[in-house]
């Protein structure tokens, strides 16, 4: 028998960090030391006081059983304490909560569950690539919103025409930004309530860095703004935060009808997480002064690698964006290279594996990402190879 795709999954979009990790991966099998710049996945453990947490959990026989399906009211209750503690939101945890199993699965499901075919999504260019996933699976339409260097990536109201802006539904926001590092400021963030507002669109903040702000500023939430949760919802990650990748832990607040819509469709696919994760994600939110000190170190600790990287590249010439937030530095791509091409040839000529920032997006063409998820040291010995390479030594 065969058995072929279905016409829905032949839509999708190619994966694009499963090629940078086989590129990478082949290039390691064949003995080299491959300095990996090129991944967003967090290099720290997870923090002692969640683990221990986690452990006690597993052994409680009621944590055995089937979560409720919207996730366990006390872990709800603790989401809404954080959002008030942090950054001042009253969020009602009856209504204005959903449990994800990480941040992505809100991202992809909801044009599923709050758009129709053919409707209109705006995303930002360049951007995650999975939210690309998200219009395909919902067989949705969508438009780029190009994120421009000279506004510090953000998006430029004016930019987006009238036509695209009535047709549109949703638009999805990122801020601290993957690829970029840029942060959203106040009045941006007024800017795009008065825009949702006027033009009737639904806004999505994805805040997955959220808690990784440098230079003594702390990331604002899109809920902080007067009038956000009228006209959206925000998704966070324990992913970043908290280094907990993969225990796939993350949710949605804000606005009670697009909270209620990603409940329902997580009706039909899941039984929420594993209540022991939820029992140490609680803990990760609720023990104040552990995760005030584990947060503050871990920003402490990308921005000396920051510090470190940018240090060593502007010493040969090479200029980066220097990021506001996030784990990443935006690196431009020497004249008469595209992004690809210069990415192959740092892990070709130099062993540098980067990003091809071309792949969030047309608008991150001539531009390479440069995870600081390895050691200071690290960032610098690839900045040394990479100096040597003939194009930097003219």
């Amino acid at each position: 028998m065969h058995f072929e795709e279905s016409d829905l999954l032949k839509t999708l979009p190619k994966q694009f960090f499963a090629s940078l990790v086989a590129k990478v991966n082949a290039k390691i099998a064949a003995g080299y030391d491959v300095i990996n710049l090129g991944q967003g996945n967090p290099d720290q453990p997870t923090p002692d006081y969640i683990v221990k947490a986690m452990q006690d959990a597993t052994a409680k026989p009621a944590d055995h059983k089937y979560s409720l399906f919207r996730g366990e009211m006390r872990f709800k209750e603790a989401i809404a304490q954080f959002y008030q503690d942090e950054y001042g939101v009253t969020i009602d945890p009856y209504t204005e909560v959903a449990i994800l199993a990480g941040s992505k699965i809100g991202l992809v499901e909801l044009p599923w569950a709050l758009m129709n075919p053919g409707e209109l999504l705006l995303l930002p260019n360049p951007g995650y690539p999975d939210y690309l996933s998200g219009a395909a699976l919902g067989r949705v339409k969508y438009e780029s919103v190009t994120l421009k260097r000279e506004n510090d990536f953000l998006i430029d109201y004016h930019d987006i025409d009238d036509k695209t802006a009535e047709k549109a539904k949703f638009l999805y926001l990122n801020y601290p930004n993957n690829p970029t590092g840029a942060v959203a400021t106040a009045k941006f963030y007024n800017d795009t309530v008065a825009f949702a507002e006027e033009k009737q669109v639904g806004i999505v903040s994805d805040f997955a860095y959220g808690a990784i702000g440098f230079d003594g500023q702390k990331p604002l939430s899109f809920l902080q703004t007067k009038g956000a949760k009228s006209v959206g919802i925000e998704t966070y990650t324990f992913s970043k935060t908290f280094n907990m990748a993969g225990w796939r832990v993350g949710f949605a607040v804000g606005n009670a009808e697009m909270i209620e819509a990603l409940n329902l469709i997580q009706d039909h696919l899941f039984v929420s997480l594993f209540p022991a994760v939820q029992d140490a994600a609680i803990e990760a939110l609720t023990n104040q002064t552990a995760r005030q000190e584990s947060v503050s170190n871990l920003v402490a600790l990308y921005e000396k690698r920051r510090d470190a990287f940018v240090t060593a590249v502007t010493k040969f010439g090479w200029t980066p964006y220097v990021p506001k937030g996030a784990f990443y530095v935006l690196m431009p791509v020497p004249e008469g290279y595209t992004s690809s091409t210069f990415a192959d040839l740092l892990l070709e000529e130099a062993n540098v594996a980067v990003a091809d920032a071309s792949g969030f997006g047309d608008g991150g063409e001539g531009y390479i990402r440069v995870g600081l998820t390895v050691e200071a040291e690290r960032l610098i010995a690839a900045a040394e190879r990479i100096s040597q390479l003939p194009i930097f030594r003219q």
